[in-house]
């Protein structure tokens, strides 16, 4: 990478958090009250954070989701079923988590506080992955896939399967910019798993209130690209490998020393307090 597609990137000094491997943690909100903690910490003159994360189990659900006639009812069937849920303080639709998707949150201080441009900020999540997986040959569009799951704007696709969704949450002084990643596993799977949850929670919705979900309209990066695959290592540690370097040349050509940006994790209890902080306040009310 040269120095011009480094400069596109736009992260600055960004510190690498890589709890990829941290799959203990039941509570899916977790991750996301670890993401609000540090956004604060970014707003008050702490770093930029690369945040990657993954779930073993769990269903993030959108605001629109919750408000669904039947939202209530569907989520009591994915909990009975071992799913983790919650419904997340961000833009989007549901989307399933499990160990083949990646999740990544940047933390960045935001220049004015009434800075509003969410397409800038969205646009260095695209320039981000579209630079982690330029050693695959296959080009990463952005544009809305009509029937993937969590559609949007900056869905990201390669051959008209989505395989990314990029949402983003502000506060005053900091927003983060979310992107799942499916990139091990059957995209199709996933989607038939989502829209059994739409076909109970929009029971008696009108059709403009919920996504009409689509099988074929999702793949993993594995089926899209076979990541990982030569080296024999998985797409899911394959991508994180490359991202990891991605952010490291971005540390270099910035004259960062990690040394001097040392992140001061939250304590589990004030990540714990956070996360039932969230979950009160976004709660799916029953009907």
């Amino acid at each position: 990478m040269d120095q011009t597609q480094i400069d596109e990137l736009d992260l600055g000094k960004i510190v690498l958090l890589d709890r990829i491997n941290e799959l203990d943690e039941p509570d899916v909100l977790y991750s996301f009250a670890l993401d609000e903690l540090l956004c604060r910490q970014t707003g008050q003159g702490g770093p930029a954070v690369c945040h990657i994360w993954r779930h073993p189990k769990g269903l993030v659900m959108g605001l629109r989701d919750s408000r669904l006639p039947s939202a209530a009812e569907a989520e009591r069937r994915f909990v009975a079923e071992g799913w983790s849920t919650a419904v997340r303080n961000s833009g989007g639709a549901a989307v399933p988590l499990d160990s083949g998707v990646i999740n990544i949150s940047l933390i960045m201080p935001k220049p004015v506080v009434d800075s509003f441009h969410f397409h800038n900020d969205f646009e260095r999540m695209y320039n981000l992955i579209r630079h982690v997986l330029r050693g695959t040959g296959y080009r990463v569009d952005k544009g809305e896939i009509k029937g993937a799951y969590c559609p949007g704007e900056f869905d990201l696709s390669i051959n008209g399967l989505k395989f990314c969704g990029i949402a983003q949450r502000r506060q005053t002084h900091a927003f983060i910019v979310q992107a799942f990643i499916v990139a091990a596993g059957d995209g199709q799977e996933r989607a038939r798993l989502v829209r059994t949850f739409y076909d109970q929670a929009a029971a008696g919705a009108a059709a403009n209130e919920f996504p009409l979900v689509i099988d074929n309209r999702t793949a993993s990066l594995e089926q899209l690209t076979g990541l990982g695959a030569e080296a024999g290592i998985g797409a899911v540690q394959a991508f994180v490998n490359e991202l990891k370097q991605v952010v490291m040349l971005q540390q270099l050509a910035s004259g960062m020393i990690t040394e001097d940006y040392q992140l001061e994790l939250p304590a589990r209890p004030q990540i714990l307090a956070m996360a039932d902080v969230l979950r009160s306040r976004y709660a799916i009310e029953a009907r």
